[in-house]
């Protein structure tokens, strides 16, 4: 299946977290929180401003990014677990 996000509205997959500990414990799944880092999957064409004009989204596909804890909304398909934020809830992105 094809998502492609409308306007400022970016398709992020989450990037998986640490299992273990900087201690070296196993962190059990019921004790990890979500991880703040992801990939970026697909982007809409830009926000439109008002003169009319579109101004593309300062992410593209493939970027690695950070974005606060209780942003986006949370979907899933054909069994994979997606994010959809605005562009304003991106905080970075991490440059290899």
């Amino acid at each position: 299946m094809n998502v492609k996000p409308l306007y400022d509205r970016v398709l992020v997959t989450r990037l998986e977290g640490e299992t273990k500990s900087s201690g070296g414990i196993i962190i059990p799944d019921s004790a990890k929180e979500k991880p703040l880092e992801g990939r970026v999957v697909s982007t809409g064409t830009g926000r439109r401003m008002k003169d009319g004009s579109i101004k593309a989204p300062a992410v593209a596909e493939g970027d690695r990014i950070l974005f606060g804890k209780y942003a986006g909304t949370e979907i899933k398909l054909d069994g994979t677990e997606y994010l959809i934020l605005k562009e304003d809830d991106i905080l970075a992105v991490i440059e290899d």
